[in-house]
């Protein structure tokens, strides 16, 4: 058996640019979201949530003709609080409640569940309930938080910190002596949150005739959000059906089991009436699980010539409130470390990592988990190393970076690097931009007054972690595989039954190319399903840049199998050899005679008696695939930008902005390309304008669009994407994850760059959001400290 992997007009397998399937409906307005969902009897849920950062409830009065609308932790006792354990030794866990009963932890904690016919009247309900709060001092910031008489978030705990882990490979002490130049930055990156188009959301029934409870959830992984929640309502996950609809954007914060999650479904459960929450943009921006706000001290010790002889990190992350489930505390703050040292050869290592608990809402995962952090750090001081020895940044970078011919290469932090070219990468992406002509345009004065800066930054972003990674890691679940079931219909069209989670990354559109790949059929013969616990077989779900990678895998593999029965039954229809028949066009070829698909499947669901001897019927397969290698594969890039600062006003204006990437084999590029373009532009949001800082009482101070800003169309300028390709050994068909990618590296570049341009007034910023007030007080602070 062959398979010709094209149709006649176009190919569609892997590699080919297609058109997304979803798309079609979406921009007819046929997605259906939390929102649109409708159930009879359905009310609306309004939270009750603590105003204060950190106070003891003495007593919630609710007015008399609300009272049978309005619900507390007494109602919903039955239900476990969320507890996310890490193994890691000395690691605190927090029981996050689904309503807490006795003390509010940060602003937005869940108080009460006020239900309605509409979410108006919810509203009102909560607006006239009275809290009567002893209010404890809040733990509002790190330093604070790391007092040794600082209030506890937690009241059984010792101080405030979750857990402290440490890295030592190599002697630093030697590296010390005789390193020729040492360079040490303070960096921070500010507190944010994920901001998807759409909110998360929860819609809670019971189905009667099935016994179940289903809940509707705008969530990344229905499958394991159906396990926790079974455990937390003390029932049988065979009786609870998880299902996620359209997600209008995920990027993290929709890949955790919430407290919002666990109350609706616990009080539908007692009421055994439907209940719907969908969060509006300030309980998003207040009390979603929030983002970054990373703090690093690093030291480089270099070499006269600029190579880096050894590092030291420490890493201090405000993980908020509690430990989000499966994820914990830690992540973060021991991501960033690990992965520290990113694309460049550096022997000695020694790191120490930090999460504190603050009064604040829970830090969670968000696109380009603790790797935009480490970045940020590692990038900009590379970029400090250069200036000490005078060289130019890329220079600087190339001469530390890991060379090809050290692939495989195993990092001082034990990653196992599979494939690929640094240099080359760093190479094109300043090539791209004219880096001379940027260096010479630095040379003459600007008609406008305005400062030109050139930067960049390089990564690697691990993805498709197998089982031993995730158990490395000591987190509540392994994440180490993915399952795919591919079922032919009697009419010879594909259903490919997967564990992820759409949310925007077109994989019903990839899926569809990889099956087209092993089978010759046509994508618009393929059906992807998903989203379904009850439906589609036990994943994992859609994050860490894994979903085609894990899934594309097991759909490749079930492909497989598929295509060797529908080869034998073809060749047997067609009184042919079955090494002599080939796969095309969604039919079985011998020479110039052909069987379809729909034939094929009309015989093996409708007609076995057409079946050659022994041939079972039906027309289905399912595979579990886990990568080759359980520290999976790398994906890299080099982000360059030129931009313009004006020294009046600290605008920054992006003039250019080119990304060379490589995840490996890509199964269709334009989409390739457009995840990359929509991760710049929310690393744009990182490095430029997205915060959420807090007083000194705890108190939010960005809870709406109009303190709170993210880029537009006018900000997030022409990103040019090149594509390289080295294909992972480890992954069917080289693939590599590269979901996280372009969100990873534009902080550093950005900043790498407005540093360049604020380098002839003697300025520097180490903070992200790089707003015009910050870069104007380092203009300002620099233009004060000169003699």
């Amino acid at each position: 058996m062959s398979l010709q992997n094209s149709s006649k007009s176009s190919p569609q397998g892997v590699g080919a640019s297609l058109r997304r399937n979803e798309d079609a409906r979406f921009l007819d307005g046929k997605g259906e979201y939390l929102a649109d969902l409708q159930v009879p009897g359905m009310a609306e849920v309004f939270f009750l949530r603590s105003p204060v950062a950190h106070g003891k409830i003495r007593s919630i009065t609710v007015p008399e003709a609300a009272r049978d609308h309005v619900f507390f932790a007494s109602d919903i006792a039955f239900t476990k609080p969320i507890l996310a354990v890490s193994a890691a030794k000395g690691f605190k866990p927090s029981n996050y409640p689904a309503l807490t009963s006795d003390k509010a932890r940060f602003v937005g904690d869940l108080l009460a569940i006020c239900i309605a016919p509409t979410r108006a009247e919810a509203e009102d309900i909560a607006q006239a309930c009275v809290i009567d709060f002893e209010e404890l001092p809040a733990v509002w910031d790190i330093e604070v938080a790391l007092k040794p008489d600082a209030p506890r978030v937690h009241d059984s705990w010792s101080d405030n910190v979750y857990i402290e882990t440490r890295i030592a490979s190599g002697d630093l002490d030697a590296v010390r002596a005789r390193a020729d130049v040492t360079v040490r930055k303070s960096l921070r990156m500010g507190r944010h949150a994920g901001v998807s188009m759409e909110g998360r959301g929860v819609l809670a029934h019971y189905d009667r005739r099935l016994d179940e409870l289903v809940v509707y959830s705008s969530t990344q992984f229905p499958h394991v959000i159906r396990t926790i929640l079974a455990d937390s309502l003390g029932i049988s996950e065979s009786r609870l059906r998880v299902i996620a609809p359209d997600v209008g954007g995920g990027f993290g914060p929709k890949n955790n089991f919430n407290p919002e999650e666990l109350a609706i479904a616990a009080l539908s459960m007692k009421l055994n009436r439907p209940l719907r929450w969908i969060e509006d943009r300030r309980e998003h921006l207040t009390a979603s699980p929030h983002a970054r706000e990373h703090r690093y001290e690093v030291t480089a010790y270099a070499d006269r010539s600029g190579r880096i002889l050894g590092l030291e990190a420490e890493v201090v992350v405000d993980a908020g409130a509690y430990s989000v489930w499966p994820w914990t505390a830690s992540m973060e703050a021991g991501m960033s470390a690990g992965i520290m040292t990113g694309p460049y050869d550096i022997p000695v290592y020694h790191a120490r990592a930090v999460s504190v608990a603050t009064n604040k809402s829970p830090l969670g995962p968000y696109r380009g988990v603790g790797r935009s952090g480490a970045c940020f750090a590692i990038e900009t001081l590379v970029d400090a190393v250069a200036r000490a020895v005078g060289r130019e940044p890329a220079e600087v970078r190339i001469l530390n970076m890991v060379p090809p011919e050290a692939m495989p290469y195993k990092s001082v932090t034990h990653k196992l690097y599979d494939s690929g070219n640094y240099p080359e990468c760093a190479r094109r992406a300043c090539d791209a931009v004219g880096l001379p002509a940027v260096r010479a345009r630095q040379s003459r004065p600007e008609p406008d007054g305005r400062l030109i800066g050139f930067g960049m930054a390089s990564y690697t972003e691990q993805s498709a972690h197998g089982t031993a990674e995730w158990v490395a890691r000591g987190l509540p679940v392994v994440f180490g595989y993915e399952p795919a079931l591919a079922r032919f219909t009697p009419d010879g069209k594909l259903i490919l039954f997967v564990g992820i989670q759409n949310h925007g990354q077109g994989l019903e559109t990839t899926l569809a190319q990889v099956a087209n790949q092993e089978l010759g059929i046509p994508v618009r013969d393929v059906i992807v399903r998903h989203g379904d616990s009850s439906v589609s077989p036990y994943g994992m779900g859609t994050f860490a840049s894994r979903s085609m990678t894990m899934s594309g895998g097991a759909v490749s593999a079930a492909c497989v199998i598929l295509a060797e029965k529908i080869a034998r039954i073809g060749a047997h229809l067609l009184q042919a050899p079955k090494e002599s028949v080939r796969l095309a066009d969604g039919r079985v070829y011998f020479g110039e005679q052909s069987v379809s698909f729909a034939d094929i499947g009309q015989a093996a669901y409708l007609h076995p008696e057409r079946l050659p001897v022994g041939e079972e019927p039906a027309l289905e397969a399912s595979a579990v695939y886990q990568p080759g290698r359980s520290t999976g594969a790398f994906s890299y890039a080099t982000h360059t930008c030129v931009l313009a600062v004006d020294p009046g006003t600290g605008h920054v204006e992006v003039l250019d902005y080119v990304v060379c990437h490589d995840c490996g084999t890509m199964v269709n590029p334009m989409i390739v390309e457009g995840q990359v373009v929509g991760g710049v532009a929310q690393g744009l949001g990182t490095a430029l304008y997205e915060e959420i800082p807090y007083d000194e009482n705890g108190q939010p101070l960005a809870s709406t669009f109009l303190d709170y800003m993210i880029p537009g169309a006018t900000e997030v300028p022409d990103v040019r994407v090149l594509h390289m390709e080295t294909p992972s050994p480890h992954t069917r068909f080289g693939i590599k994850g590269m979901g996280e990618g372009g969100a990873i590296a534009p902080p550093a570049a950005i900043v790498n760059a407005i540093n360049d341009a604020l380098r002839p007034l003697g300025a520097e910023i180490g903070q992200t959001p790089a707003t015009p007030d910050r870069i104007l007080r380092a203009i300002i602070a620099a233009r004060e400290t000169r003699p």
